[in-house]
């Protein structure tokens, strides 16, 4: 069976997809007494690092840290929420 062709024996469902990718994206740490707490993916994690160097060195100072963070998290959320958009509205094609 070539590549392209879908297995008719087992029908992909869209949504069960979609949560596997997300679930495989992002990840929980379960503490005892907070609860779940969400963990970035490594790229945040490493951006958000440098960014904290560049305070500790006095690169750059901290409010300016903060307001960057601050809209690369908005950023981050608004691209996810429009490729979520975008995959329901191919799923009704």
């Amino acid at each position: 069976m070539s590549q392209n062709t879908v297995d008719q024996r087992n029908p992909v469902d869209h949504r069960a997809v979609v949560e596997s990718v997300r679930s495989a994206r992002s990840f929980e740490l379960e503490l005892p007494i907070v609860g779940a707490i969400p963990v970035p993916r490594p790229e945040q994690i490493a951006y958000f690092a440098v960014m904290g160097l560049m305070v500790a060195f006095e690169i750059i100072e901290w409010p300016v840290t903060v307001t960057i963070a601050a809209g690369h998290l908005l950023a981050t959320e608004q691209h996810n929420h429009v490729l979520e958009e975008i995959g329901e509205a191919l799923e009704g094609v």
